[in-house]
């Protein structure tokens, strides 16, 4: 093949994948748009049927069997089964509910019985706390029921917040997206070169800084999860080396009827090396522990359908 040739095949298939992009793209910013028009929970339950039709067809179930099977040993082929196809439902849901992010938190202090949104006391005490004591904090989350909860809630109720999140690869969705999130999702900083400066910049100036830190980085410090070694993204305690604040984790679970539980931990304290200093590698691991007992619990909730050990 000479020189010119394979130059105008690379020109096609860079063409080719561009176009593909920008037609995916369209089609992901006009189903959002379209899906706006429609009742919230018939909604999300057709998208939960379709996503459990296809689900089990695509690349992504088999990767999910595979975690599935290794982090529990002691589950039947059935139970894994039934596991997955709760995921899907989950992920279709979520794909569902991101088209009515404006209004999907719902939560009334003086109301708690006709909301959408269940807190704990405990919970309620917590954030209250966070909010007004003047400090920075870093809060963690994962992917788990809808994972877009935790940012709308600290908005909603007034905690200054800095969202660490990552960009789609296309353009065009990557705009529709971050149109929604910014309706109520407070300062939104993109995972990038700078993205560190930045979170460090935001609790500086005494915001609290949020992420998600379940998934596998690579370069990231070793941790072990469901017993097997991977890598996960230690920017969290990082950060903690810069600004000393606290630590606290959020997770969403999802519940019968088109409605959610939050929860806030306790204050989760670092770990330190003999000098004193922020351990990166056991802060990082105590992180991934809380972490691994969500999903324990709620096992169909979470996104099993990434490679999280390599």
């Amino acid at each position: 093949m000479s020189q010119a040739t394979a130059s105008m095949k690379a020109r096609a298939r860079e063409a080719a994948k561009s176009l593909g992009a920008s037609l995916i793209g369209a089609a992901t910013v006009g189903m959002l748009r379209t899906t706006r028009y429609f009742d919230p929970l018939k909604t999300s339950n057709f998208f939960a049927r379709v996503t459990q039709l296809i689900g089990p067809r695509l690349r992504e179930h088999r990767i999910g069997r595979a975690n599935l099977a290794a982090a529990f040993p002691e589950k039947s082929p059935e139970q894994i089964e039934k596991i997955l196809m709760g995921v899907w439902d989950n992920l279709g849901r979520v794909g569902a509910e991101f088209a009515h992010i404006d209004h999907i938190w719902d939560y009334d202090r003086d109301h708690p019985e006709k909301s959408r949104i269940e807190l704990s006391p405990r919970s309620i005490e917590l954030f209250d706390h966070i909010r007004d004591d003047g400090k920075p904090a870093l809060i963690f989350a994962s992917h788990l029921a809808n994972w877009e909860l935790p940012a709308l809630a600290a908005v909603a109720h007034g905690l200054d917040a800095a969202i660490l999140y990552r960009r789609p690869n296309i353009a065009s969705a990557d705009r529709i997206i971050q149109e929604m999130r910014q309706v109520n999702m407070g300062t939104l900083i993109p995972a990038g070169r700078d993205a560190p400066f930045r979170l460090g910049e935001a609790l500086r100036n005494g915001q609290h800084v949020a992420m998600l830190v379940d998934q596998y980085l690579t370069g990231g410090v070793e941790v072990t999860f469901f017993g097997r070694k991977t890598r996960a993204n230690p920017m969290l305690a990082r950060l903690l080396r810069q600004v000393e604040c606290p630590i606290h984790g959020v997770r969403i679970i999802r519940l019968p009827g088109y409605r959610f539980r939050a929860e806030l931990t306790e204050e989760i304290p670092p770990v330190r090396d003999a000098d004193g200093k922020i351990d990166v590698q056991g802060t990082t691991q105590a992180i991934t522990n809380v972490v691994e007992g969500w999903v324990r619990e709620y096992p169909e909730q979470w996104l099993w359908l990434h490679r999280r050990w390599r």
